[in-house]
């Protein structure tokens, strides 16, 4: 999309800028210092902020030049950076809405997997389904992110589990970022689950993954991060470790499904690593999240995982105050988490996860831009970064958690140019 010449965001009621987290994520009590502005306006030129301050700052900076900008007007409105939704399974084919009364009648996730269910289900679906298929679906799910204020998404492979369909997965979601005006940052994800023709062999699945599908991978510049599903049934905590060590030597920044359904030192093994997330949590020691907060692992929390799946959710609270750097994410995906509403997760972290609405706005923004090695460049509204905001149809931040189920997005606005407008969005892009 080509850049606009400059656009003027001005006095919002409050602008929420988290200054001072480029170059690490927050913790503690730093998670709930959102840098806010009363009454301040952004100047956003060529795609990058320029200016960030009151309205009467920047209209002492821009006065001989406000004919040249795009004014948005934000009074009475909240504006925060754009959201960044960290975890998501975003290429996909098919629907599992069968599974959910199946687990209402009692069965558990692993009940539904082993009977064929769960990632078989989807992986079947999408390996049927051709290119164009996967790309117009994502593409429509990635517009429905866009009206609830994201601006920047992770997109994992996994629903292949062999090199065609992987490929396949990666090329669209590269395709996606190429022509949506989205973000979307590319997972491998080939470790998603053990297929059955390896079941009595799974380590003969895992000499696959390191030797043929992970160099593939990175020759072809396919993806930027190596996730695994490191829990009792899929992959051990040793076949995790070789997976993510294979992906750090080709380049790969290593990330994990941890300690989802048992506890499996799934925590442990993310600071062992090295890796830039540990995602789920549900079941996570104290041990490992102390080791976490020592390495300055991102612990992605999906409470809507946790609320679909009718279970207990990760303990956000205790991590946050051990000194993890927390970040929050849909983990849209067909099966256990299908939404694309990344505020009803953040009222999620509130109700379920003993999160404060400060520490979800950041768990959304910088740190879910840390999580994607993105600190330095989204996240915040900062003089150098992208241009990337979400104007929310309310007055204060509290506010984006004490309604909830409710989309309060009404404009967002990616790389300085105005993309969703009064809740809609402002024009489809070519799907050529």
């Amino acid at each position: 999309m080509a850049l606009s010449k400059a656009i003027f965001i001005r006095n919002a009621n409050q602008l929420v800028t988290l200054q001072g987290g480029a170059h690490a994520p927050l913790v503690k009590e730093a998670m709930s210092e959102l840098g806010i502005i009363e009454n301040g306006s952004v100047w956003i030129e060529d795609g990058v902020i320029q200016a960030v301050g009151t309205d009467e700052e920047l209209l002492a900076m821009f006065e001989g030049r406000l004919d040249e900008a795009e004014v948005v007007d934000a009074s009475g409105k909240l504006v925060t950076p754009g959201l960044v939704d960290p975890h998501t399974h975003l290429v996909f084919a098919g629907s599992r809405e069968n599974e959910f009364n199946m687990r209402l009648q009692g069965a558990t996730y692993m009940d539904i997997m082993n009977a064929g269910g769960g990632i078989h289900a989807t992986t079947r679906a999408t390996k049927a389904a051709s290119n164009e298929e996967l790309f117009h679906a994502s593409y429509g799910r990635l517009n429905q992110f866009l009206r609830h204020g994201v601006t920047t998404v992770e997109a994992k492979s996994g629903y292949g589990m062999e090199w065609e369909t992987e490929r396949k997965q990666l090329e669209v979601a590269k395709r996606l970022n190429e022509n949506h005006v989205i973000d979307v940052v590319s997972t491998f994800m080939g470790a998603h689950a053990v297929p059955k023709e390896y079941k009595e062999n799974p380590d003969e699945f895992v000499r696959l993954l390191v030797e043929e599908m992970i160099p593939m991978v990175a020759e072809l510049g396919l993806a930027e991060f190596n996730d695994v599903f490191c829990e009792h049934g899929v992959f051990t905590p040793e076949q995790s470790r070789v997976i993510l060590e294979a992906g750090k030597r080709h380049g790969l920044i290593p990330k994990i499904h941890a300690d989802e359904i048992e506890p499996y030192e799934g925590a442990e093994l993310a600071a062992e690593v090295g890796a830039i997330s540990a995602d789920h949590l549900l079941k996570a020691s104290e041990k490992g999240m102390r080791a976490m907060a020592e390495k300055g692992v991102v612990g992605v929390l999906l409470p809507g995982t946790a609320y679909f799946l009718m279970a207990e959710s990760a303990n956000g609270r205790k991590m946050i105050d051990l000194g993890v750097p927390v970040a929050l994410s849909t983990d849209c995906n067909p099966g256990s988490s299908p939404t694309v509403s990344l505020p009803f997760i953040m009222n999620l972290g509130c109700l379920k996860m003993g999160m404060t609405p400060a520490e979800v706005i950041t768990a959304t923004t910088i740190n879910a831009a840390h999580a994607l090695n993105r600190g330095q460049e989204i996240g915040s509204l900062e003089v150098g970064k992208k241009g990337d905001v979400t104007i929310f149809n309310i007055e204060n931040y509290m506010k984006l958690q004490y309604s909830y189920g409710v989309n309060h997005t009404d404009t967002v606005v990616k790389n300085g140019q105005v993309v969703v407008r009064g809740g809609h969005l402002v024009e489809e892009l070519s799907l050529s």
